[in-house]
């Protein structure tokens, strides 16, 4: 488990239940932008299946660091998938609903042409690409809007539901983007559910996140309801936001191939929310 400190690699790690041991590797044990240690760990270890967590998810800052984004999001990824390949390794990698230019109304299918409009998203969809290029024996998750008990260490040791609470302790209105709309998603659940896909995964990419969709503001509402914060939340377009990089007004992904194994049952994004915000610690 590459990545083991992140939202999702904590909850993938507390939530395993296959048949052998995972080892958590957090990026102190193992820099994935050193392709030369990734592949002397790998060797020494024999993996059956590598899953890789780690990324570069800076959205806006991508705009400026395009080789930062690229060194970890693409390269990064081909090396890890080239060295399963020699081990005769699974590699599970895991993607973006950024992928995406949200020009559509409808979901999302994982056949859908990918068009991404950020430095961000162009960064994981070359990490796509060259993870199927490289290892016969990839799966790949199409993820969206995290939260989880670990939280972001890309985003500052946060994520969207602990900023807004933060912010509400300010007691000023919240400027919150209400035309960007897609599937939050709860890591715990992706977590439990990745971990019934594998054994019977049959397609190379699998969308995955919780059911139901809503805006930025929606969420954000829902946060202050369910924590039982007062705090003014103003909805604002994209463009009145002004975030440096350009996000897609709708971006909800589509369960195809879980649907095909019989797995696109995840609970509505508002319960999974609910069951986190329960979940986070108070002092969190």
């Amino acid at each position: 488990m590459i990545g083991a400190a992140g939202q999702l690699g904590f909850d993938l790690v507390r939530t395993f239940d296959r048949p052998g041991e995972v080892v958590a590797l957090t990026r102190r044990e193992l820099d994935v932008l050193d392709a030369g240690r990734v592949r002397a760990v790998l060797a020494d270890l024999r993996p059956t299946c590598v899953v890789n967590t780690a990324a570069y998810n800076r959205v806006d800052q991508a705009e400026d660091d395009r080789e930062s984004a690229f060194a970890l999001n693409a390269r990064a990824v081909e090396a890890l998938a080239a060295t399963c390949q020699a081990l005769g390794a699974t590699f599970v990698h895991f993607s973006t609903d950024y992928v995406f230019d949200g020009r559509r109304s409808a979901p999302y299918r994982e056949s859908d042409a990918a068009n991404p409009l950020n430095v961000y998203g162009e960064s994981k969809l070359e990490g796509e690409r060259l993870a199927l290029a490289r290892c016969e024996r990839v799966v790949i998750f199409r993820v969206a809007g995290l939260f989880g008990l670990a939280k972001s260490s890309g985003k500052g040791g946060t994520n969207f539901v602990e900023t807004m609470l933060r912010l509400a302790r300010r007691g000023e209105p919240i400027r919150v983007v209400a035309d960007q709309v897609l599937g939050p998603s709860y890591t715990r659940d992706l977590a439990l559910k990745i971990w019934r896909v594998l054994p019977r995964a049959a397609h190379p990419i699998y969308h995955l996140t919780n059911a139901g969709q809503t805006s930025w503001h929606g969420v954000a509402r829902r946060v202050f309801e369910l924590a039982g914060v007062a705090a003014e939340v103003v909805p604002v377009t994209s463009a009145e936001f002004g975030a440096r990089a350009r996000r897609p007004a709708y971006s909800v992904l589509a369960h195809a191939n879980l649907a095909v194994l019989g797995e696109d049952d995840l609970r509505p994004w508002d319960a999974a929310l609910a069951a986190y915000v329960a979940e986070r610690a108070p002092s969190a």
